[in-house]
């Protein structure tokens, strides 16, 4: 039985202040420390066999998934189903922001994080119902090794998929800008290694 290695990296940093916020789809590009991460990432995977680079359509993403493919003669293919969860109303905004304006809906999302849905956004529901089949597709593919750049929430949806964690679980797998996690899939066996920090 053949062995797949996926490769899934957070894109780099993206040069925001420290107070957290809910970013989402907006579209941002890659911070001079981000670059600066990915160009590190570029020189570890440059020694990496890979067949194949896909990534968010997001422009970070696509970013983080552009220069790591310099190395190789690879040109990423983006997919719409890797976006980030979308955050509808709250995109942008602080996380004190919205506790402060909206704290009943703030709580609710804390107490069911698998359902609960922004204004206009996704719950990890819908972001699950979005991106696993994607994944699961491009994990199928004729491919022995892949690199998938994603976003902390994708990512995280992805491996609780992957290891069979509640979805419910999802903030328990650190995903710090520009980490790497390393997945092997042998028919339905999956292994995972995380690298969190580069």
């Amino acid at each position: 039985m053949v062995r797949k290695l996926i490769y899934l990296v957070r894109h780099g940093d993206i040069g925001l202040e420290k107070e957290k916020r809910y970013i989402g789809q907006s579209d941002l590009p890659l911070s001079t420390l981000g670059r600066e991460q990915v160009v590190l990432l570029k020189k570890i995977f440059s020694r990496v066999p890979i067949d194949n680079i896909y990534c968010s359509d997001l422009l970070r993403a696509q970013q983080t998934a552009e220069i790591i493919a310099s190395a190789h003669a690879i040109i990423p293919t983006a997919c719409v189903e890797l976006r980030e969860l979308h955050m509808g109303a709250w995109e942008g905004k602080s996380f004190s922001e919205i506790k402060a304006k909206y704290p009943k809906e703030f709580k609710e999302r804390g107490e069911d994080i698998v359902n609960y849905s922004p204004p206009n956004g996704e719950s990890f529901a819908d972001c699950h119902k979005r991106v696993i089949p994607a994944f699961e597709r491009l994990t199928q593919l004729n491919e022995t090794t892949i690199l998938i750049v994603g976003h902390a929430g994708v990512n995280r949806v992805i491996l609780c998929h992957v290891l069979g964690i509640p979805l419910k679980n999802v903030f328990r797998l650190e995903q710090n800008y520009g980490c790497v996690n390393l997945i092997s899939k042998e028919g339905l066996k999956n292994r995972f290694k995380p690298y969190n920090k580069l």
